[in-house]
Formats: structure tokens, sequence, C-alpha cells
């Protein structure tokens, strides 16, 4: 008789503990990239991983274009440059002060970037699924683009979404269509190490809210028994699932 934790598809206590380390240690890189090249080999694997996210009607509306080139890197870097100026206005006295000391892009130092876009006429017009709900498109590129970064994380590599960018003065930089959607611009190399808990939690920008604040059964607002619950479920977990 086959042993439960593998009959049916199912992942042994090993392969289980794994996904939840690629989950609970991902971390938005930013910095301390080393210039050591991804091996072709493993981009792809990382790039399938990600095209093996879950799209609604199987649609697949997601492309990614990589970016290698010092050149091109420095002219978004420049996009940044100008987008960051424009965000950092926004906030004032020592919020300002916290914002202009944070690192939020790694372009130029990380060996890949790769421009993550959603093709929202793909499919034709009537996709299965979005009749309802016609940004499920946007979403299941969101999903591919999760599936990069665990990927990612497991082959040891990191990866920081810069989302500081001007949309549209970047597809001009990349030459990407006008009507293809931007969703995400990341910045992928292998990294020094990976750190213990969020940047932006030790920089003291935000911290991560307790999950029994954030689930409802049945009625919004209703929360019930969900301390008690995850609690039970969080003892089960990899250690260091509380500073991820």
């Amino acid at each position: 008789m086959a042993d439960r934790a593998t009959a049916g598809g199912a992942f042994s206590g090993t392969e289980r503990d794994a996904v939840y380390r690629a989950i609970f240690e991902r971390r938005d890189v930013r910095k301390d990239f080393l210039p050591d090249a991804i091996p072709e080999a493993t981009l792809r694997r990382i790039l399938m991983a990600a095209h093996h996210a879950g799209s609604v009607g199987y649609m697949q509306p997601w492309d990614f274009l990589v970016v290698q080139q010092a050149e091109t890197k420095q002219t978004i870097k420049g996009l940044f440059i100008q987008a960051n100026e424009a965000a950092s206005a926004k906030y004032e006295g020592e919020r300002a002060d916290l914002y202009r000391g944070l690192k939020l892009e790694g372009i130029q130092e990380a060996p890949i970037n790769i421009c993550v876009t959603c093709t929202r006429e793909r499919g034709g017009p009537a996709v299965l699924g979005r009749a309802t709900v016609p940004e499920t498109d946007l979403y299941s590129t969101c999903c591919a683009i999760q599936n990069l970064w665990l990927a990612a994380r497991a082959e040891g590599i990191g990866v920081g979404w810069v989302s500081i960018l001007d949309y549209e003065a970047l597809k001009d930089v990349l030459g990407i269509p006008q009507p293809v959607w931007i969703i995400a611009y990341l910045c992928m190399g292998y990294v020094k190490g990976f750190a213990d808990q969020p940047d932006l939690q030790k920089a003291g920008w935000r911290k991560r809210l307790p999950l029994e604040q954030l689930v409802h059964y049945e009625q919004w607002g209703n929360r019930g028994e969900a301390e008690t619950v995850y609690d039970d479920a969080v003892m089960s977990l990899p250690v260091n699932n509380e500073q991820s």
C-alpha cells in the first residue's frame, strides 16, 4: 500500500516543508546582488515555473521580456530616478527621510531584469471565466509572477519588484506594443544572502499584520475562532515563519 504522504500526488513531509520554506523565506531583494550570471538552464526553469501558473480560461496572458544589456538598464534606471523623485515628494518629515533612505531597486546591480506583461486580447473576445470579472487576466499574470518569485528563491536567486517606474515610458524603451499591459519590472540575481525579515519591516516602514485580523467566517467582520485555529496551524509550519 502506498504511503499516505505520497499517495494520490500528496507531498511528503519534507517536500511540503520545502514549499513552505520558499514561501516564508521569499524576499523582495533590492541590494547585495552578486555579479554571477544566472545559467540559461536555471533561468529557463524559473520562467517555466512562471508559465505554469494558473490562468483563468487557460488564457496564459503573460510574456517575459528579459533585459541584460547595460545600456538598457541604465536608461531604465533613469526612469526610476525620475519617478522616485516625484514619489518622495509625497512624504514629509521623518517619513520623507525614511523613504529617501530606502533602497528601492537593483536595476543595474542585478544581472537580469525581467519585464512581465499581460496581453489582454489573448484568447480572443470570449475567454472562459472572464464574462463577469474581466480583470482575471491581470490577476492570472500576478500568479505567474509569484510562481517565478518562489522558483527563484528555491534556486537561491533574489528577485526585486520595481514598481516606481513610468510604465508608458518603459514601453517606449523596451518596444512593447501599446495595447500590452506592463504588470511588473523585476530585478533578478544571486545575492549575498536573504534577510530574516522583509526590508521594509526591518526599516520600520510597516509591520506584517496579524493573520487573525484578516480572516473572516461566513460574514465580513466575524472572526470567530480564527486566532485559535491559525495558532495551531502555525505551530506545524517551518521555523522562522514569524519573521518572514
